[in-house]
C-alpha cells in the first residue's frame, strides 16, 4: 500500500503543474493536502478549509491525503 502511495505522489508531482489547487485544512497542525474540498480525509477539520496549490502545500511539508488514491 504505502509502495502504491509512492508512486502515486511521484506521478501527481510529476505531471501536475505547481499552481494545481489543493485544499488544506486551516488549523496549524494540518499533515495532509486534499485534491477535492470535500474528501473525506478533511470531515474532522474543525477549522476552514482552505485552497492553495499543490507546490505550497509541499513546501510546508504537507504529504497527501490517503484517502486520494
Amino acid at each position: 500500500m504505502k509502495y502504491t502511495l509512492l508512486l502515486f505522489f511521484v506521478f501527481l508531482t510529476s505531471f501536475c503543474p505547481p499552481d494545481t489547487s489543493v485544499y488544506i485544512c486551516g488549523s496549524g497542525g494540518s499533515k495532509k493536502y486534499h485534491f477535492k474540498e470535500h474528501c473525506r480525509g478533511l470531515s474532522s477539520c474543525r477549522q476552514e478549509v482552505v485552497k492553495t496549490t499543490l507546490k505550497q502545500a509541499q513546501n510546508l511539508g504537507l504529504t497527501i491525503c490517503g484517502w486520494e488514491d
